[in-house]
C-alpha cells in the first residue's frame, strides 16, 4: 500500500475507503458528538483544513468540511491533528491543549467523553491500516 500525505486527496481516497470496508463492523460508539475540526498550517493547498466528526449514527464518521449544528469546534494545526488521530498520541494533545495550541470553542465535556472512550478491535483495525498508508 503506499503512503500517503495526511488530509491529501489521495489520503482521504484511502481513508474513506478503509472506513467503508469495516462500516457498522465495530462497537456502536457510545457517545454522541458532532464537531468541527479547523486544521492549520497544512502542508499543502491553502494551508487550513476544515473537517468534522460525527458520532451520532453510532459509527464514526469523519470526513472534509464543516457540519451544522455542531457541539464543539476544535481548532489545531496539522502536526498536533496527526499525532492525536493517526499516531494516537494523547500526551501530544494534552500537551498541546496545556499549552494553549488546541483552542476548544463550545461543549469540551463532549471531548473529554471521546478520550475517555475505549476501543474496540475493528476499531483498531482501521486505525492501524489507516496509520499504515500515512506519510
Amino acid at each position: 500500500m503506499a503512503a500517503h500525505l495526511f488530509l491529501s486527496d489521495e489520503w482521504l481516497i484511502e481513508a474513506r475507503s478503509i472506513r467503508a470496508e469495516f462500516h457498522g463492523k465495530g462497537k456502536p460508539i457510545p457517545h454522541s458528538v458532532r464537531m468541527n475540526l479547523v486544521i492549520t498550517a497544512v502542508p499543502f493547498g491553502e494551508g487550513t483544513v476544515n473537517a468534522h466528526m460525527d458520532t451520532t449514527s453510532g459509527q464514526l464518521e469523519l470526513d472534509m468540511e464543516h457540519i451544522d449544528p455542531v457541539d464543539l469546534k476544535v481548532t489545531l494545526d496539522y502536526d498536533i491533528a496527526k499525532a492525536i488521530l493517526i499516531e494516537g498520541n494523547p500526551q501530544a494533545g494534552m500537551q498541546a491543549f496545556m499549552s494553549g495550541k488546541i483552542r476548544v470553542e463550545g461543549d469540551i465535556a463532549k471531548l473529554m467523553v471521546m478520550q475517555s472512550s475505549g476501543v474496540d478491535p475493528t476499531t483498531e483495525e482501521v486505525a492501524a491500516r489507516i496509520k499504515a498508508m500515512t506519510e
